[in-house]
Formats: structure tokens, sequence, C-alpha cells
């Protein structure tokens, strides 16, 4: 995995480092002296749109203007500042004041957001793995944040070789992932990630199955020639058209199902299934299961998906 101290929002609220910064006056100046990046939660957005931070007693406040990095210019929307409310947000410290008998920090999460950035740009090469957090699920995609609040976007087609209808076949808001960088754009500011990388080739998939036996798995299509069934992520069978067949009657896309391995082919990387039983309607993403381990691998040069031998030929090559 990318060696970085930028994490999503969230991982390093519970930290005794964080809170031995954030539960004292001492501990924030020499946050600020140090230039520390900080979490905590925000506990209210007033009307002007200011986030005020959990801070242990010291009022926190991030002024409108440093509540979120804009991207090349773009104007802030309110939405992306209101809804921070309840959520960890991190934080750099940028001044103390005293009001009274009590202090106030004026904190900036863009700053934050621009030290990370101004590191990614300058040092994330294509196929680098980093964790990622769920933020918002699309049509077309889902929003990660890469680090600090950073988002990214992971497109549909980037997050696994079976076909889903909708993101939320697969993720969830909240959700800790690992993505690989796909492209990193210094002109927009923009980087792109992909997950599909790290969840195994289809011989991989493949071999966690074996003819003969019967398991689960997803509808994912049905077409005129057959219904396609996911086994995995990464992993999807054909279960050919019977006109005799009664599990067919009210089948529908994302219904859980029973099916039979009728052959495996490898050369021309294809599972053949026989529909058994529909068994349940399926309304949970499925586990996610990475076929590398993101703590020890850094990065991906290339990955190609399709067996040896096989003429459909699938694979990514991540161009520096």
């Amino acid at each position: 995995m990318f060696k970085s101290h930028f994490m999503p929002e969230g991982s390093r609220i519970h930290t005794t480092e964080n809170t031995s910064y954030i539960s004292s006056l001492a501990g924030i100046e020499r946050a600020m002296r140090e230039g520390k990046i900080l979490e905590s939660n925000v506990i209210m957005c007033d009307e002007e749109l200011n986030l005020h931070v959990n801070l242990f007693g010291i009022k926190g406040i991030i002024p409108k203007e440093e509540c979120v990095l804009s991207v090349n210019n773009e104007p802030i929307k309110d939405i992306a500042i209101i809804t921070r409310v309840g959520k960890t947000v991190c934080f750099k410290v940028h001044s103390i004041k005293q009001e009274g008998d009590s202090y106030v920090a004026i904190l900036s999460r863009k700053e934050a957001q621009e030290e990370c950035c101004d590191f990614y740009l300058s040092s994330l090469a294509p196929g680098d793995i980093l964790p990622a957090a769920v933020t918002h699920l699309d049509n077309f995609g889902a929003f990660v944040d890469i680090g600090c609040g950073v988002i990214s976007l992971l497109s549909i087609d980037c997050i696994s070789v079976s076909r889903i209808s909708h993101p939320r076949d697969r993720l969830y808001n909240g959700q800790r992932i690992f993505v690989a960088v796909k492209s990193n754009d210094r002109e927009t500011g923009r980087i792109y990630v992909t997950m599909k990388e790290l969840l195994g080739t289809w011989k991989e998939n493949a071999a966690e199955f074996s003819t003969g036996q019967t398991v689960s798995g997803i509808v994912r299509s049905i077409e005129s020639y057959g219904v396609f069934v996911e086994l995995a992520p990464n992993l999807a069978g054909l279960a050919e058209l019977r006109d005799d067949d009664p599990v067919l009657s009210d089948l529908q896309i994302g219904d859980e199902v029973s099916v039979y391995i009728k052959s495996i082919l490898t050369d021309r990387m294809k599972i053949k299934l026989i529909l058994i039983d529909k068994t349940a309607r399926n309304n949970y993403p499925t586990a996610i299961r990475y076929y590398i381990d993101p703590k020890t691998v850094n990065r991906l040069e290339a990955w190609k998906y399709s067996p040896e031998g096989c003429q459909k030929r699938i694979e990514t090559i991540f161009y520096t």
C-alpha cells in the first residue's frame, strides 16, 4: 500500500496521538506549532455556515471558507458543508484566541486537504494502492474519500468485473475499502481510482469452485439466451434458459439463487450453470475479498484478468 500519513476522515479520531492533541489547550497549541492534522466530530453548522467542532471544552470553529477545498476554483455548494454535521472531519489549527475566560480555536479543513492534494498530485502514480472510505453512491459510481476528505470517483465499471446495476450492489456508505489509482490528472487536480484489479483474476476466483458443486449466487442480468449469475464480485456464470424452468417465472435482477455448476471452461473463460431454486431477495452488498494484501503490496503495474490461452483478453496496464 502506498505509504502516506494521509488517511480517509475518521481513521485517526480514536488514536492515542489524536486524543492527546485535542483534549487540552496545551495539546491544541502544540498541534498548531507542529502543523499536525487532527480529527474530531462536527457538532453544529451555524447560520453563517461555520462548522463547530468538539474539542473537549474548547470551542473549535471551521469558518465557511475553510470547510472544503475547491477543485479548479469551482464554487463550494452549501450542501458540502452542512452534510458534515455529525461526522468526523480533519483539520489543522490555524490560530487560537481568548474570549474572556475561554478559548476559541480557529481551524481549517481546507488547509489539511490542500496538503493532502499537493502530496498526492506530486507523488501518486497509476497502480498505487490506497485505503478509501465510501462517502456517496450514485448511478454512475461511488465517491470515495482517499485522504482528509479528498474525494475521488470510483466509476461503476471499475468496481468489479461482474456487472452490477448500481454501486449499492457492491458498496455502502461509510464502508472502508482499498482502491488502486487509475489516473492522476495533475492539470485538473483530480484523481480517479479503480477496485476490480484487487479482487482477483478469473482463474483465482474460479479456483474457489468445482464442477458438480451447488452454490449460491446473485442474478445480475437476465437475457434472452440465459441468466448471468454472480458467484463472486469478479466471477459470473451463465445459466441457460429452459422453457419448463419454474425458477424463471418471477426471477428478478438482485435475486439470490442456488445454481449447479455444470462445467468450468478455463480456455473460454466460461462457467455453465443450472438454476436450482430462488432462495432469497439479496438486499446486502456482496462481501469483498482482496486477492492481494494491501498491507504488503504497494502498487500494481499490470493486471491480467483472462487466463493464459484464452482468446478474450481483459487486462489493465497502469501507465505512469
